[in-house]
Order: C-alpha cells, then sequence, then structure tokens
C-alpha cells in the first residue's frame, strides 16, 4: 500500500512567524496532534504538541513564542508514492510518528503510524515500528 492511501490530504498549516496559540486551536480544531510549518509552499518544520508542552509551557513562555522558535526543523518526508513499509521504516529510523508527504516540494498531505496501522490493519509491523520509536524513550 502507498501513503497517498492511508495519508490526510490538504492539512492545515502555520506560518513560521504564527503564534503557538494558532498552532493550538489547530490542533483542537482538527483533533490532531501536529501542524506542518509551511513558507512559500514548502514544509519547513513541524509543530507537536508535544513541542509546545515540553519547549514551551513548561518553560513559563507559551504566550510569547511563534512557532519558529520551538518547532522541530529537522524534517523528514515522503513522496504519495512512498510505500507505508518505507515509511514505517523512517518513521522507526528517526524515531517519530508523523510524516509530511510532500509532491513537487510541496505539501500535499500528512501521515502517521495511526493512519497506516488503522488502514492497513497490521499490527504486528507497525507495533515494531512503535517499539523502535520509543526506544530512545526507554533510554532515559
Amino acid at each position: 500500500m502507498n501513503i497517498r492511501d492511508v495519508m490526510t490530504s490538504n492539512p492545515r498549516t502555520v506560518a513560521p512567524g504564527d503564534s503557538l496559540q494558532a498552532a493550538a486551536r489547530i490542533m483542537r480544531d482538527e483533533d490532531t496532534g501536529v501542524v506542518p510549518i509551511v513558507e512559500n509552499g514548502k514544509v519547513v518544520g513541524l509543530i507537536t504538541d508535544r513541542d509546545i508542552v515540553i519547549r514551551s509551557v513548561a518553560d513559563g513562555g507559551a504566550s510569547s513564542k511563534a512557532v519558529r522558535e520551538i518547532a522541530s526543523g529537522n524534517v523528514v518526508s515522503v513522496s504519495p508514492d512512498t510505500s507505508t513499509k518505507e515509511a514505517e521504516r523512517l518513521m522507526g529510523e528517526h524515531q517519530i510518528r508523523r510524516l509530511p508527504v510532500v509532491e513537487n516540494d510541496r505539501l500535499v498531505g500528512i501521515v502517521s503510524l495511526g493512519d497506516i496501522a488503522v488502514k492497513e490493519g497490521r499490527d504486528g509491523r507497525t507495533g515494531e515500528t512503535l517499539e523502535n520509536i520509543s526506544e530512545g524513550v526507554k533510554k532515559h
């Protein structure tokens, strides 16, 4: 199965200078834990609910920061034609649960480990991927 078969198309995004509150509102309204950061049509980062809590709220600075200040900037992405197996391999290798889906340098979707698990119904492989993602957590 390919990513285009399981991804969420056209996710809502924020710009690098948008507020954390704007990102959090999108997360609430869309019931998601991640919002892509897009500049001139290109993905330049991701902001997660965990980023907001750990890197901002915990430090008491939630109201004064832009998403660019706390977002994950090291973006690993896939194309819509990438296999779900390859996407899971990348998630495990980079210890991430979500990947932006990019085509012709433009964001076209987002895929999560949960999307793959639910739509493919392969608990064994996604369980292994989740274990690989969580390895870093176990070491701390």
